[in-house]
């Protein structure tokens, strides 16, 4: 089928879809803590974008609660608890590098072109347009993963979990029309209170051993008395 076949509501679907891929591959090349915050959030937009769209087309009016939940928890209230979070373990001016960055990149193409060719079969089997957003989601849960295996610090593999929830999310909303508002306002729920032992963690860690770099956790060994 044609792009021009496609109505205002699947191309705007595909569109933002687009937009959440970006902004994975933007965060695995995001050195700086303060700025993967910040693509964090922007993808939480992209979200409550899609969630708004497909209230309005559908139509389907809880879904407005729904993307009114997302802007206030993925776009205002979490990335400003992790912002506040790195400056007080005073972590927000630190640049982590990024080894083997060319080959991070190729990676994370080849995972998108391998998530649209598992999921080609799921797509033969349904007639919406929006059902390209299954590859699109099942890519940014794998970049979400290569975003937690490449990087060293603590606080990046948390944005990559929660990066992974975003691509869950976003499968639920643009390809079964939206999930029950009940499952909708666990999920936020369960990913609020995960940020917050989170950062319970961070601080506990911190004090421990005055890093969050995942290496030196791996170098931890118990000390006999």
């Amino acid at each position: 089928m044609p792009v021009p076949a496609y109505s205002v509501y699947e191309q705007a679907i595909l569109f933002i879809a687009a937009l959440v891929v970006f902004t994975s591959f933007l965060m695995l090349g995001q050195k700086r803590l303060s700025g993967m915050i910040h693509l964090f959030a922007a993808q939480g937009a992209l979200l409550a974008a899609t969630t708004a769209l497909a209230a309005y087309a559908l139509p389907y009016p809880h879904l407005y609660i729904s993307a009114l939940i997302i802007m206030a928890l993925k776009v205002i209230l979490i990335p400003a608890m992790l912002h506040r979070l790195i400056v007080r373990l005073d972590m927000h001016r630190d640049a982590e590098p990024l080894y083997l960055y060319g080959y991070v990149m190729m990676a994370a193409a080849a995972l998108v072109m391998f998530s649209y060719y598992v999921v080609e079969p799921i797509e033969h089997l349904s007639t919406l347009a929006t059902r390209n957003a299954m590859a699109v989601s099942l890519a940014v849960v794998l970049l979400g993963m290569l975003l937690m295996i490449t990087r060293r610090q603590v606080v990046t593999h948390v944005i990559g979990f929660m990066a992974i929830e975003n691509g869950l999310f976003f499968a639920a909303v643009a390809s079964t029309q939206g999930m029950p508002m009940v499952v909708e306002l666990g999920i936020a729920f369960d990913v609020l209170v995960a940020a917050v032992i989170f950062g319970v963690f961070f601080f506990h860690i911190r004090s421990s051993i005055d890093s969050l770099d995942v290496d030196r956790l791996n170098r931890l060994s118990e000390v006999e008395p």
